[in-house]
């Protein structure tokens, strides 16, 4: 069945940038919806970001939008989002899950499969 591997992630100063990817192995991405979701210290996943099975729609958080640029290429079973001026609230661990429906913000049990999650530190 299909699992979702994550990468990229770390450590950076305010203002800084990072780029996370998710990653289909074994089986495709082609017809699912990626989500994106955050997960702070003491706080539920909230949805950040999601983008449609061919990349036509995407959605973004009012909290990133403008610094957070979400793409795929389902050629390479492979979507990757683009993080700019990181801020110190923007910590926490990051989750890319799997959705057979339309890329809206929903809850996160819109999702039925995730990737391990990514840490993203934001400190000076």
């Amino acid at each position: 069945q299909m699992q979702l591997v994550q990468s990229g992630g770390g450590s950076v100063q305010p203002g800084g940038s990072l780029t996370l990817s998710c990653a289909a192995s074994g089986s495709t991405l082609v017809g699912y919806t990626i989500g994106w979701f955050r997960q702070a210290p003491g706080k539920g996943r909230e949805g950040v970001s999601c983008i449609s099975s061919r990349g036509g729609s995407t959605e973004y958080a009012e909290f990133v939008k403008g610094r957070f640029t979400v793409s795929r290429d389902n050629a390479k079973n492979l979507v990757t989002r683009q993080m700019n001026s990181l801020q110190p609230e923007d910590s926490g661990i990051y989750f890319c899950g799997r959705s057979t429906g339309q890329c809206v913000l929903g809850p996160s049990d819109y999702f039925d499969r995730w990737g391990q999650g990514t840490q993203v530190t934001v400190s000076s």
